[in-house]
């Protein structure tokens, strides 16, 4: 792009993650009527202490999905929620808890939407996104950038969905990239920025070369100094 010149461009690329195998979510039901609260957000029942005479409760951490696409929910059983996005899943659950409670309020979320950034960056780690939405840029964000060693024309995707590993490989040095259907990262992705292993063996090598002469240096000044006090 011209430094003068404005892009606008159509967001095509951008997709709603889906509920796959082995994502944890968090499913809230809010109600009128406090004892289907309890019932179906598998609340526990705590004994009331000395300020409050009523009865609290815990809610569920979340509900794993397994293998078959399905989580174990209270009263209802096995709910089939893979290949939904949030939105749908949301729709789903309010739809078969309506058959039990009156004008329930259901909110699904991801507990364990997460990407991992290693390689070539200054703080690699894995990543809870609690807004179920980051692109490439704002993962390396996270990670504190890039090194002055990591390749930015070879960035290396891996995604795992539907029991398939997919890799991709993305050259951050072409506009191109916001078009790719691997700019915005999905639950579980994993960016490894790789090494440009010339560069940094080059560096590597003239540090090398330097350290005799800064040793020798020190050396002979420690010796000038230690004669000219005596």
């Amino acid at each position: 792009m011209q430094s003068t010149a404005i892009s606008q461009t159509p967001i095509e690329n951008s997709t709603e993650p889906k509920i796959q195998t082995n994502d944890l979510l968090s499913i809230s039901l809010s109600s009128l009527n406090p004892e289907s609260n309890i019932l179906f957000n598998s609340g526990m029942l705590l004994p009331a202490n000395n300020n409050n005479s009523s009865s609290l409760y815990k809610v569920n951490e979340g509900y794993l999905v397994d293998k078959n696409g399905e989580i174990n929910f209270p009263v209802m059983g096995k709910v089939q929620l893979a290949n939904l996005t949030i939105e749908e899943a949301t729709e789903k659950m309010t739809t078969l808890i309506k058959k039990y409670v009156k004008n329930p309020i259901v909110n699904v979320r991801f507990i364990n939407f997460k990407v991992t950034v290693i390689g070539e960056v200054n703080r690699p780690s894995s990543f809870t996104i609690s807004s179920e939405r980051i692109n490439i840029l704002e993962a390396l964000g996270l990670a504190g950038d890039m090194t002055a060693y990591g390749r930015r024309e070879n960035v290396l995707v891996i995604r795992e969905k539907n029991g398939v590993r997919t890799a991709a490989r993305i050259n951050l040095n072409n506009k191109e990239v916001l078009n790719s259907p691997f700019f915005y990262l999905q639950q579980n992705d994993i960016l490894y920025v790789e090494p440009d292993n010339k560069e940094k063996l080059s560096q590597t090598n003239l540090v090398n070369r330097y350290i005799p002469i800064f040793v020798a240096t020190i050396t002979a000044l420690a010796i000038f100094f230690g004669n000219a006090r005596k």
